[in-house]
């Protein structure tokens, strides 16, 4: 179920900064007619650290009911609160997520054993699913492959998206981990390397820019079709470095790029913000050799 494209969906927000909700519905059934197999609201590109409790139910309710079970919801609920992790992914069970995304615990950056004992907890009492989110460049903590190899065998924890940017420890963890778990891109540049050594699929930020390109690199990999799956990935790159411009982070190139497509505002919650016109217009230009403009 949690394998092949999937999108890091980005939040809209209207003018009053706001969850837009009618452009985050226009969202989903545009991902779902362009292919994308897994929807995943409330994770770092849909600006997670800035939404209420409240917002991100809400957010996670609106994906649900506009999915309709057409595809899975992989939601986000991570937190570096272990009460906290539990409380949202329970809350996100309740409006009909699929599974939970649960992040390594960002600033207080637990020890390996403590990271063990805290998605154990929250696979064990909040009733989802897990994919376990390793994103070091975000959070200071490194879950190493070790310590994936031990929650490989806690029950209900079910993948790992790896977002460290290191091939030799996926490639490590995979070693380890075998097919207890599912593993699952976090970086766009190496989604296709990731794949070659075993990933089953990506949770992806330029999927919000261009979902029918991502499912048909997935497809074709997955069917044999190497030489296509690596045209696709050059194909990709420029819509890449759109989406992680230098100086910026995600999700500011995301949802300047969908602003510029005319799917959304591009409206962003504090201490985020768009860009200048400079760079709005190197953006143009990489939206432009990527296709989608």
């Amino acid at each position: 179920m949690l394998t092949g494209s999937m999108v890091a969906l980005v939040t809209p927000f209207d003018s009053s900064g706001a969850v837009d909700e009618e452009a985050l519905r226009h969202l989903v059934q545009w991902h779902i007619e362009q292919g994308t197999d897994v929807l995943v609201p409330c994770g770092t590109t849909g600006e997670s650290a800035t939404l209420s409790h409240e917002e991100h139910v809400q957010v996670i309710r609106i994906v649900v009911q506009e999915a309709a079970g057409r595809v899975p919801v992989l939601a986000g609920t991570g937190s570096n609160c272990t009460r906290e992790a539990i409380e949202l992914t329970q809350r996100a069970k309740s409006v009909g997520a699929d599974a939970a995304l649960v992040i390594t615990p960002y600033y207080n950056r637990p020890p390996q054993r403590c990271l063990v004992n805290h998605f154990e907890a929250v696979a064990r009492q909040a009733g989802l699913p897990i994919i376990v989110y390793n994103v070091p460049s975000r959070t200071g903590c490194n879950l190493l492959p070790e310590t994936m190899a031990r929650l490989a065998e806690c029950p209900g924890v079910v993948g790992l998206k790896d977002a460290a940017g290191d091939l030799k420890q996926t490639s490590d963890t995979l070693e380890l981990c075998g097919d207890k778990i599912v593993l699952l891109s976090g970086e766009d540049f190496i989604t296709l390397p990731i794949l070659s050594v075993g990933g089953r699929g990506a949770i992806s930020v330029v999927a919000n820019l261009a979902p029918g390109q991502c499912k048909d690199l997935m497809t074709s990999f997955f069917a044999g079709r190497l030489d296509k799956a690596r045209s696709i990935h050059y194909e990709l790159l420029p819509l890449c470095r759109a989406c992680f411009l230098p100086g910026e982070v995600n999700p500011i190139g995301a949802k300047e790029s969908l602003a510029q497509m005319g799917r959304l505002q591009p409206v962003f919650r504090m201490p985020l913000e768009g860009l200048n016109e400079d760079k709005r217009k190197v953006l143009r230009e990489l939206l432009q050799q990527g296709g989608v403009l």
